[in-house]
């Protein structure tokens, strides 16, 4: 299907509460979208295996922004468009001093989703490939000083890391760093955001910025809100993100996801706003 218009929506805090299914609310604004000619994707930290059947419930059928703007998925056809690597040496350099600090890491790859051995994240991978079909739960590995070789890297995720090394990373001229969710630092090569890959992805579908919507709640949203056209803030965002918003929505608890796409982007589509 060709559309004109594209609409990139963050997942957790904004589509829906961490650890839940999309709302019913929701899932039909996303057919309402669809319906208005408007592209729907996600914009998510999240891996490119842990959104599938989340996308497959709001019927997308374009490719996915995951990882943080890491990589571009195609989900349908189980694939990467485009991912934002890490040079191997630098992966390793970053590994080696978080397995040394014996840090809680999770490191997403084009070929899965990587643990360290402290990582407190394999509950929620597992959580995810409950119920969903074998050829797409997400592939899980472990990964130590031992492992070789490194696989490709387009994120690290850390989870309530040292302030230390939080502020190492975040001042390293190599590397994007920022939080996505409480206590949860996601970390992409220099200049990886979801607001780029956004436009990547405008490009791909040949839409123009101009047409370009997006939504969310969080730090790492920011750059996608400022990068479309229109930037829509959630009303459980910050208020240091509604001010660079267009438009400012319900909070997700009240479906502001919902709320933004009937009260908003389908109005504009229309030239009704």
């Amino acid at each position: 299907m060709k559309y004109d218009y594209l609409f990139a929506a963050d997942m957790d805090y904004t589509l829906l509460m961490p650890g839940e299914d999309i709302p019913e609310e929701n899932l039909k604004a996303c057919l309402a979208l669809k319906d208005a000619g408007v592209a729907l994707t996600l914009g998510t930290g999240r891996s490119s295996y842990l959104v599938s059947k989340f996308a497959d419930a709001a019927m997308i059928d374009v490719p996915l922004i995951t990882g943080n703007g890491g990589a571009l998925f195609d989900h349908k056809a189980r694939k990467h468009i485009f991912s934002a690597d890490f040079e191997p040496q630098k992966a390793k350099e970053m590994l080696t001093m978080m397995l040394d600090a014996d840090a809680d890491a999770t490191l997403y790859s084009t070929e899965g989703i990587f643990f360290a051995p402290r990582s407190d994240r394999r509950w929620f991978c597992e959580l995810y490939n409950e119920g969903v079909p074998e050829d797409k739960k997400a592939p899980l590995f472990e990964i130590d000083k031992d492992t070789s070789p490194i696989p490709p890297i387009n994120k690290f995720l850390l989870q309530n890391p040292d302030p230390a090394m939080t502020e190492a990373l975040i001042r390293d001229p190599d590397i994007e760093a920022c939080f996505s969710g409480p206590g949860l630092l996601d970390i992409m090569t220099a200049g990886t955001t979801k607001g780029k890959t956004l436009l990547i992805l405008a490009e791909y579908l040949r839409i123009p910025k101009e047409n370009t919507f997006a939504i969310g709640d969080s730090e790492n949203d920011l750059s996608m809100i400022e990068s479309a056209r229109w930037g829509i803030a959630m009303g459980n965002a910050d208020d240091s993100i509604k001010e660079k918003a267009s438009y400012t929505a319900l909070s997700c608890e009240e479906m502001g996801f919902a709320d933004a796409v009937y009260n908003f982007v389908i109005p504009k589509v229309k030239g009704l706003i």
